[in-house]
């Protein structure tokens, strides 16, 4: 089982996304029973609140449905109940770190190590408003990710 949780900012846009994005690869592969995959947030701005409606309109662009999400909390315990904690920029990192107390099985990730773009952060569309960058960014990250496990 590979358990993966992704994480951003208020998990309103880029870590949902990435989820499920990663959820769509992952059915389309085949490998439903072989994923348990879900997202969180490093702050508390959100808690509660839907997919933010211009990410929840391009994933609808590509077939995804991202209804049943509300944003939530890294807890220090997920560290434990998680393979790999995704973050989408070096900001999201520390505070994973901070709120997880470390990383000494080396679980922190940034998504698009994963992609050709080693070190690249993953824009936030709250500030850039663009959600199409993020999007392309959030599939190559998740492309490449999913292909590292299964190979």
């Amino acid at each position: 089982m590979n358990r993966i949780l992704f994480v951003c900012h208020g998990n309103i846009c880029r870590s949902p996304m990435a989820a499920f994005v990663m959820q769509d690869l992952v059915k389309k592969a085949g490998l439903e029973a072989d994923f348990e995959i879900a997202s969180a947030a490093t702050s508390t701005e959100e808690i509660g609140n839907p997919v933010y409606p211009p990410a929840r309109r391009k994933l609808a662009e590509h077939g995804i449905s991202c209804a049943s999400h509300s944003a939530r909390q890294l807890r220090k315990s997920d560290y434990a109940e998680y393979d790999l904690l995704i973050g989408m920029d070096h900001a999201n990192i520390r505070n994973m770190n901070r709120i997880c107390g470390g990383d000494a099985q080396d679980k922190i990730h940034l998504l698009m190590d994963y992609s050709s773009s080693i070190g690249k952060e993953v824009a936030d569309p709250w500030y850039t408003g663009d959600f199409e960058a993020t999007w392309q960014d959030v599939l190559a990250g998740c492309q490449g990710l999913l292909h590292a496990l299964i190979d």
